[in-house]
């Protein structure tokens, strides 16, 4: 096809046009490209500037709060130990009772009828042991016969105390003195040994009851004085550990931890949220650093310590901390210069450059 030599030199500059502005963008996109690795305004090779905090002792009060209950120094549920029909009802809903006082008391008809019957041969078998007794000292019976006559008086006896066990039974007395609760039976009602009759508290005197961290059962011991606060009551109130749990539990790690409490108020009743102040003293030789150096891992925490112009990682372990601070009590010590600023862009044996100490 024969095209005007005018047409062809147009052809040619469009098709030169357009292989110029492919190679222009192509040029372009290598130079908007991210930078090579390292590269930055001061270069792979120059140090990480930072700010560092220079560690020393300081003195620090190791408190802690915690939350607790307070409950009665004694409390049970009270069921009876057989079945029966209740014939005397004397729980008074709310009332203190002295201990050893008759709560409830079920039917025993039965087992008294059955007391009466043994009563009687024990009595009739009583008699004819004597007279035998005194045919034996003339030799009118044999030592057996003597001896089997003795023999049933004691089983007679022998049942009249399991007779009287059973009656005992049938009566539900205080274990202590305390105050009772609300009774959950009327009177007739038929009970059985599942039936919850009532709950009795002792709470003239009340317990302390509290966990703390698995970093201070080694703190906690029988006889330390601790203090709490509850509502409704201004001035605090103290109690003393008496008994701790034996292990710590493993889906808290914590300690249980039980007090008695010292004194009585209107307001400390069993079941009272308390809040409970914790002093183990005061370390005046503590290491306190900022909170911010300590990085936060899956199992441990580490800080990033500054030496000889690179970064060392140290594993840590933390104490007490407030709102600027944090104890360290392993891992680095007195003299060493931990790094604040820039911890995500540091790398293990990284060169730094300390722009400000702390």
């Amino acid at each position: 096809m024969f095209l005007p030599s005018y047409f062809r030199s147009s052809v040619t500059l469009i098709a030169l046009g357009v292989i110029g502005l492919v190679s222009c963008k192509a040029d372009g996109e290598k130079k908007i490209g991210p930078p090579a690795p390292g590269a930055g305004p001061r270069g792979g090779n120059q140090p990480t500037r930072v700010e560092a905090f220079l560690v020393k002792e300081a003195s620090v009060s190791e408190k802690l709060e915690v939350p607790g209950s307070l409950i009665p120094f004694e409390s049970t549920e009270l069921r009876p130990e057989v079945s029966g029909r209740i014939t005397q009802l004397n729980i008074r809903e709310g009332q203190s009772v002295p201990q050893g006082a008759l709560l409830v008391k079920l039917y025993d008809g039965d087992l008294q009828a059955q007391l009466k019957k043994l009563q009687v041969q024990l009595e009739m078998n009583e008699k004819t042991a004597q007279r035998q007794a005194e045919l034996l000292k003339i030799d009118g019976i044999s030592k057996q016969e003597y001896d089997l006559s003795v023999l049933e008086v004691n089983n007679i006896k022998a049942d009249m105390e399991l007779i009287r066990t059973s009656i005992a039974k049938t009566e539900i007395r205080a274990p202590f003195a305390g105050r009772i609760g609300l009774r959950n039976v009327s009177m007739g009602a038929y009970v059985t040994p599942a039936t919850l009759i009532t709950v009795i508290r002792q709470e003239e005197q009340l317990k302390l009851e509290f966990t703390v961290p698995e970093k201070y059962s080694s703190k906690i011991s029988a006889g330390k004085q601790v203090q709490f606060t509850v509502e409704g009551l201004g001035k605090p109130i103290f109690a003393k550990v008496i008994a701790t749990e034996e292990a710590v539990t493993e889906d808290t790690r914590s300690l249980k931890v039980r007090s008695v409490v010292q004194g009585k108020a209107a307001q400390l009743i069993p079941g009272a949220f308390a809040k409970v102040q914790l002093d183990f003293g005061k370390d005046d030789n503590a290491i306190m650093i900022p909170s911010q150096a300590v990085i936060p891992q899956a199992r441990y925490k580490k800080v990033i310590v500054y030496r000889g112009g690179t970064a060392k990682f140290e594993t840590v372990t933390t104490g007490v901390r407030d709102s600027t601070y944090v104890q360290i009590t392993s891992g680095i010590q007195k003299g060493d210069t931990v790094v604040i600023t820039g911890l995500l862009s540091i790398k293990p044996e990284g060169k730094l450059e300390i722009t400000k100490l702390n």
